[in-house]
């Protein structure tokens, strides 16, 4: 009797313990620590958001045409643009070639040129050496022949820069986008129109019937200009003085004689002269104020002739040129 309670017992005793090993298993299975049986929930963990692959390409707009360029566009080659190596100057951008004069960079471009590698002469392009310098962007001249610029063009993304005076402002903000001086192009233009009201009041009624004239010796002769070319913008579009006759008839560069010069007869009188433009004739500028029929010009006469009052190199038409040209005209003006 005693073994068959025994017996009894233990197999209680073992049937309560498989209980509790069921009850334990199904906890276990529920993942549930406490009393709720809600089941766990299926959302996935939030993920990081995929970052976009940076661009590869910008496209830039330029007088309504429309450039595709790599994203980055450091590195920059300027050949045949002396316009924009003048406006380099006033964004100090650093092209990594840039035009060179009988073989050398002039003091003018100094400052923008002295990790530059030459790419040859103004209108004579060296493309092995374009090349050589793996430019981003190269930025040619509205002045050259097809031809050339589709030879530039299998080199790097090509944009022609305009020689036209009265798209300066396009052509300082373009500059201005490659070399990310965006800003610094918009705070130029924005200075110059300030000088330009301030030396409008300065000069004040002073210009009424005088006779303004700028030339440029070349060769040894006396070159005029037509109204929107090389300083003259400055002088009649942006002060206002009064267009000569003469220059409004001009058509283009066009080159004057002593004579003619003469029955123009200037009250105040520009003379850029450069040496490089003058080889066969060294004493050109020399000979002409020595000249008896010129010294009887009125600006002559009257100590109102300046000659180089910017740099002999400076083109006339660029944001540097008006910048400096301004300064000097209003200066020697008010003299």
């Amino acid at each position: 009797m005693k073994k068959a309670m025994l017996s009894i017992g233990l197999l209680v005793i073992m049937a309560m313990l498989a209980a509790a090993c069921g009850s334990n298993g199904n906890n276990t299975n529920t993942g549930n620590t406490g009393a709720s049986n809600t089941p766990a929930s299926n959302t996935p963990a939030t993920e990081a958001p995929k970052e976009e692959p940076a661009a590869t390409t910008k496209t830039v707009k330029y007088l309504d045409k429309e450039y595709v360029l790599p994203a980055s566009t450091e590195r920059i080659v300027i050949t045949g643009a002396v316009e924009a190596m003048e406006d380099s100057i006033v964004l100090d951008v650093n092209p990594v070639g840039a035009i060179t004069f009988s073989g050398v960079f002039p003091p003018l471009f100094q400052s923008i040129t002295e990790g530059a590698e030459s790419i040859g002469e103004k209108t004579e392009p060296n493309f092995e050496s374009i090349l050589a310098l793996k430019p981003d962007v190269i930025i040619g001249s509205s002045k050259f022949k097809p031809e050339v610029t589709e030879q530039l063009e299998k080199i790097a993304p090509t944009i022609p820069y305009s020689h036209i005076a009265t798209n300066w402002e396009a052509n300082l903000q373009l500059l201005g986008e490659l070399s990310g001086k965006q800003e610094q192009a918009a705070q130029a233009i924005s200075q110059y129109k300030t000088d330009l009201d301030a030396a409008k009041t300065k000069l004040g009624d002073s210009m009424k019937g005088k006779k303004v004239v700028a030339v440029r010796i070349r060769g040894g002769e006396i070159f005029v200009y037509p109204e929107a070319v090389f300083f003259n913008p400055v002088l009649y579009g942006d002060l206002g003085i009064e267009v000569p006759a003469e220059i409004t008839a001009a058509k283009a560069q066009e080159a004057v004689s002593v004579e003619k010069f003469a029955e123009m007869n200037p009250d105040y009188l520009f003379v850029q002269f450069s040496a490089d433009e003058n080889v066969e004739t060294p004493n050109a500028l020399e000979d002409l104020q020595n000249n008896p029929i010129i010294k009887n010009v009125n600006a002559l006469k009257n100590g109102k002739a300046f000659v180089n009052v910017v740099d002999p190199l400076a083109q006339g038409g660029t944001a540097y040129s008006k910048i400096e040209f301004l300064k000097a005209a209003v200066s020697s003006l008010t003299q």
